[in-house]
């Protein structure tokens, strides 16, 4: 796979040859980086006229990521707000004699975070994420199991990791998915979506009628999930995503 940068009418453009059987172009947040994925067989020139072509599509995708709205910066402080599975919570940080950290529901709408004195904002991020992890782990694996026989497909090898631009990405050939860590933040209608979309590559690798007659036949309501899900305000660390 062949990765080039190419300027067409005022923009940069990350080419990337790859054996496929389209050209694709793709707007990714958060600042409207424009990717285009190409077969060899289509020439340069060919390239940028499709690339003009889509120019006003480019730029409205620009403009929605610029206006977006963005949660603010963390710095896990008592006070903060920090979403749960949707569901805002208030965050209560409280020293501890812990050398780690652990963090709680204190009741309806609150999180305690007891962590040791003069622990940085990084720490607690990371600490914050090692919890979103175990949380998303906890309630995406019965649902893995749950389309993988409703789907009649085999259970997967799967993971989460922190991605810039995907709710999730599949590798049939692997037999691997991986989940966005940021989905813990989401309602749970979202991470079943997101998990529904990946498995149903496993039917049909690409987003066909096929795959398209999965997603309609087990979740009649995914375009307005989707839709709802790529509206949340993106993370101030790193921008939005797109499933």
């Amino acid at each position: 796979m062949n990765t080039d940068l190419i300027a067409v009418a005022g923009l940069f453009v990350e080419l990337v040859r790859k054996p496929i059987k389209n050209l694709h172009i793709g707007v990714y947040p958060p600042e409207g980086r424009v990717r285009v994925a190409a077969p060899p067989s289509i020439s340069e020139d060919a390239i940028r006229v499709a690339i003009v072509t889509r120019l006003g599509w480019i730029k409205k995708k620009q403009r929605e990521f610029a206006g977006q709205a963005r949660e603010p910066e963390r710095q896990y402080v008592s006070g903060e707000t920090h979403y749960v599975w949707g569901k805002p919570f208030r965050l209560t940080v409280k020293p501890s004699s812990l050398r780690g950290c652990k963090i709680t529901q204190d009741g309806p709408g609150r999180l305690l975070m007891e962590a040791p004195h003069g622990a940085t904002s990084t720490q607690k991020s990371q600490w914050m994420s090692s919890w979103y992890r175990e949380a998303l782990k906890e309630r995406a694996l019965p649902r893995i199991v749950k389309w993988s026989e409703k789907l009649g497909v085999p259970s997967p090898r799967w993971g989460v990791r922190v991605m810039r631009t995907k709710w999730g990405s599949c590798n049939p050939d692997k037999g691997l998915i991986w989940l966005n860590l940021d989905l813990a933040k989401k309602p749970l209608q979202c991470l079943e979506y997101v998990i529904l979309h990946e498995m149903a590559h496993f039917v049909s690798r690409r987003h066909d009628d096929a795959f398209l007659r999965v997603l309609t036949g087990q979740m009649p309501s995914w375009r307005q999930i989707k839709a709802d899900l790529n509206a949340f305000p993106l993370s101030s660390d790193l921008g939005g995503r797109k499933a």
